[in-house]
């Protein structure tokens, strides 16, 4: 829940309907109605609670639950809420700058102009005052906290600061007329653009720059400075991030482009050595067809060609052969039956001559003849 202040500067938990108690308990810290400056202990609205530039109730959710919940997430996740809480800080100190301009050009318009040497010697002798007021409230600071000699060292340097300023005075009191010296010479604080004067004592000084509200727009400057380092750095190891992905996903595309392009190159390999495969197998068959005319199915048909001639031709030389036979068998008989014939005649013969049988029987007829 938010935190006000009451007139003495002190935080408590401000009360609020039961409606807007349900909503912050349905919400998580990342909601866009949660105050991100708030969760980093930045927010303008808390640190300037009770001064007189107390700028009231924050537009968005305040809630300390939220920002335990925020800092245990942040330890695993970066949500990277110092960049909403830069660009609301820096918004804020934009706008005192603003005023602290507007002051100046009021006060230059309403006091006497004066020589830029007289000019030069009045403003060393506010950053003398100014000098004063900050050693002096350190030095409370220090008595309250208990440190006793570190508080009396800064008093002593506090001294020799006042020596420095009364030698200052000295020198602006000389070189204007005493009529003017006496007019107050007001300066806009540059911190937090509250008017300070030239003849303002210790104590005015040390209220001023010891201040609440001079100590509460230190500590926002402080916070946007470490805001705006913490961006940086974040951005610079963001866009590293980014950077080593892209040269990643760079280096990925440069590995699948070489292994299309070694694929690629592969296959024409293999279509090259094919295509010169075939222009062997070519231009073998056409050597082979130009010595042979006629293909390897040619000479096997011719071969079957010249075994089937080769067959005709035994089989015409067998039947010669048998034909030979049978004529040579065939002229045997006829030789035989000659020979017969010529036996009978001449047995006639010698029948008819001797009138005797011939007395060979017919077994060794048959021998002789054989």
């Amino acid at each position: 829940m938010p935190a006000y202040c009451n007139p003495q500067g002190s935080n408590r938990k401000a009360p609020h309907s039961p409606s807007r108690d349900t909503t912050r308990q349905r919400i998580k810290f990342s909601d866009d109605r949660v105050c991100k400056s708030h969760l980093l202990n930045c927010c303008p609205h808390d640190i300037l609670c009770g001064t007189r530039m107390d700028l009231g109730e924050c537009l968005k959710v305040h809630d300390l639950a939220l920002r335990a919940d925020y800092e245990i997430a942040s330890k695993k996740q970066d949500f990277f809420f110092e960049l909403d809480a830069m660009d609301h800080l820096q918004s804020f100190i934009s706008d005192c700058d603003r005023r602290t301009d507007i002051a100046k050009k009021r006060l230059a318009d309403t006091q006497e102009e004066i020589s830029a040497e007289v000019a030069a010697k009045a403003e060393r002798v506010h950053e003398l005052n100014e000098e004063i007021g900050k050693l002096l409230a350190k030095a409370e600071q220090l008595g309250a906290e208990g440190n006793v000699e570190e508080s009396q060292t800064v008093m002593d340097e506090v001294e020799k600061t006042r020596i420095q300023k009364r030698e200052a005075e000295e020198i602006y009191r000389n070189s204007m007329p005493a009529s003017s010296f006496q007019q107050q010479k007001l300066r806009v604080c540059e911190v937090c653009s509250a008017y300070l004067g030239l003849h303002d004592n210790d104590r005015r000084l040390a209220d001023h720059f010891g201040g609440k509200l001079h100590l509460g727009f230190i500590e926002i400057r402080e916070k946007l400075d470490v805001l705006k380092r913490l961006v940086a750095e974040k951005k610079e190891r963001r866009n590293q991030d980014r950077l080593k992905r892209r040269e990643e996903r760079d280096r990925e595309e440069r590995d699948k482009l070489k292994k299309r392009s070694r694929s690629r190159e592969r296959r024409k390999r293999q279509s090259r050595s094919s295509s010169r495969d075939r222009k062997r197998k070519t231009r073998s068959r056409s050597r082979e067809t130009h010595h042979r005319p006629k293909s390897h199915s040619g000479s096997r048909s011719r071969s079957r060609s010249h075994h089937r001639s080769r067959d005709r031709s035994r089989d015409r030389s067998s039947k010669a052969k048998s034909s030979r036979d049978k004529e040579r068998s065939s002229k045997d008989r006829v030789s035989r039956d000659h020979s017969r014939d010529r036996e009978r005649k001449h047995k006639r013969n010698n029948e008819s001559t001797n009138g005797k049988p011939e007395s060979r029987s017919s077994e060794e007829l048959e021998a002789g003849e054989i």
